[in-house]
């Protein structure tokens, strides 16, 4: 008796193995609960301490006390919301890493490089789930806009856009990282630079020594255009410096992922 040929198992596409991992990534983000909460909790409570502790001493120009400071820092912290969010990416790519997922996932026919890319794809969808909370809050709490719909979706996409730009450097990070906590503590170091821009006080109100650091670091031309679309006025030339830094540091990071990634996978 002759025997029936077996065919071989077909693997699954890149598309089905996108759609997989950016699944398992979402419903392993969404069950940590306290990650999650942290992402959108410490965004509005430095919203609220900023405005209502430090709104009434800061000089903003064109008067209006806390609102007038509300309207100032409100990109910064939706990018700070979107930091602390892209931060989680850090830790779960190492733990998939470091734990053997990759091993067993090189037995599997689905290609590796999905399970990043579905890292970044719910990454996207969380953080900006979290980003818009922190705006509906700020609306809550006093903030206006005199924005027509155009120039406030062109904030909100220079926001989406950093936080892909950042989302693929902490994916990097994590990668790169000998532990979770390691990845995490890498990280935590780019959650500062909201802090050293021009996101919660005017440059010129620096030392001297700080203000070329502010100055020419990727997040204030993102800030600075950023808050000029979100109160109706045209961001001039910060609009796309910022996009050029969020591109350039993006090819970057993921050109960094393409040569390092084959490497860790090989060696796990």
């Amino acid at each position: 008796m002759t025997a029936t040929p077996v065919t071989p198992a077909r693997g699954a596409g890149f598309l089905t193995g996108l759609h997989v991992f950016t699944v398992r990534s979402l419903r392993h983000s969404f069950r940590d609960g306290e990650s999650l909460l942290m992402a959108v909790l410490l965004p509005v409570m430095l919203m609220l301490i900023f405005t209502y502790v430090l709104g009434g001493a800061m000089d903003v120009g064109g008067g209006g006390g806390r609102a007038a400071y509300l309207s100032f820092v409100m990109p910064a912290i939706a990018l700070t919301a979107a930091g602390f969010g892209a931060s989680y990416t850090s830790v779960v790519v190492s733990n998939d890493m470091t734990t053997g997922f990759m091993n067993r996932l090189r037995t599997m026919p689905f290609p590796s490089v999905t399970v990043l890319l579905g890292h970044t794809a719910s990454s996207m969808v969380r953080n900006l789930l979290a980003t818009s909370v922190v705006i509906l809050v700020g609306f809550a709490v006093g903030f206006r806009t005199d924005a027509d719909v155009p120039r406030f979706l062109a904030a909100v996409g220079l926001i989406a856009l950093w936080i892909l730009m950042i989302t693929c450097v902490f994916a990097l990070l994590g990668m790169v990282a000998g532990s979770a906590e390691a990845a995490n503590g890498y990280g935590f170091i780019l959650l500062f630079l909201p802090y050293v821009s021009s996101g919660f006080a005017r440059v010129e109100s620096m030392p001297s020594w700080l203000r070329p650091i502010a100055e020419h670091q990727p997040m204030t031309p993102i800030i600075d255009a950023s808050r000029a679309l979100m109160n109706g006025h045209s961001p001039g030339s910060d609009a796309w410096i910022g996009v050029l830094w969020c591109t350039g540091l993006m090819a970057l990071a993921v050109w960094l992922i393409a040569v390092v990634f084959p490497r860790k996978v090989a060696r796990t």
